[in-house]
């Protein structure tokens, strides 16, 4: 028999979920390097400025690690070893068009008409033409997604990132990352919604392994020192995502940095 919690507390699980699936979804999903992060002397000082609290950043991250390695690690692996690839492909693809609905709000707030007409036409393609999202038809029609969410409008708006934040079991964050995260779950229409629990849950749970899964071929990139890499491809992509590909700096910039995949992370 289906149980139903009070709308609050539904709204208060979907934030902590959709705030785990950006774990997933983000660099952090590169930490399961199964060599250990090494240790910083607590008299160390922070390497970089948009690091500043990177002694307590290390001790989240290997927190984080140790949580991925052995518990949502080996359910993405047992995921990629049972399930089709083509159903893998389908299930991703159902979760990436329900994001439109927000690259929509977030373009229109950020007064990106051409992007927000994308959104629409991605959603309306996928959905009617794509059996319900399972299909990425818009793609191959030559409609690629453009990603946009309120971190990247607080961006667009002038409001400065805040320091490099690793947050536990939600992984690289931001002040404004972390403030566009909340506005998306709790401000902005979502069909989320109107899923009642516990089916909005078995869904959000299937979109956090299905994440986490995709990613896993991606760890083979990972060299050097596993938390260096990950803040870097954070920063990196945030700022890549903000300015819409237009990159004229280096944003992180120490001397230690990797030859990144934007497109993996």
């Amino acid at each position: 028999m289906t149980h139903y919690l009070p709308r609050g507390r539904r709204l208060a699980i979907s934030f902590a979920a959709a705030f785990i699936v950006a774990m997933s979804a983000g660099p952090t999903i590169a930490q399961t390097k199964q060599e250990p992060v090494p240790p910083v002397p607590e008299s160390a000082a922070p390497t970089n400025s948009q690091d500043p609290y990177e002694n307590w950043n290390r001790k989240v991250y290997r927190f984080n690690d140790t949580i991925d390695r052995w518990a949502l690690r080996p359910v993405a692996k047992t995921y990629r070893t049972f399930v089709p690839d083509l159903i893998d492909r389908a299930i991703t693809n159902f979760f990436n068009n329900l994001t439109e609905v927000r690259n929509f709000t977030n373009s229109v707030l950020q007064l990106k008409g051409e992007s927000a007409i994308v959104a629409v036409g991605r959603f309306t393609y996928n959905t009617v033409l794509g059996l319900g999202g399972l299909i990425d038809v818009a793609t191959a029609l030559g409609l690629p997604e453009r990603p946009e969410d309120f971190g990247q409008t607080l961006g667009y708006w002038g409001a400065g990132s805040g320091p490099y934040l690793m947050l536990p079991l939600l992984g690289p964050s931001s002040p404004r990352h972390l403030s566009g995260l909340g506005a998306d779950v709790f401000v902005f229409p979502s069909p989320w919604n109107e899923v009642e629990s516990p089916d909005n849950y078995y869904a959000r749970g299937v979109q956090v392994v299905d994440k986490r899964a995709d990613l896993i071929p991606a760890e083979g990139f990972i060299s050097g020192d596993t938390y260096t890499f990950v803040r870097n491809a954070f920063l990196q992509r945030r700022e890549f995502l903000i300015n819409d590909g237009k990159v004229t700096r280096d944003p992180f910039a120490s001397g230690d940095n990797e030859d990144l995949m934007l497109d993996d992370f």
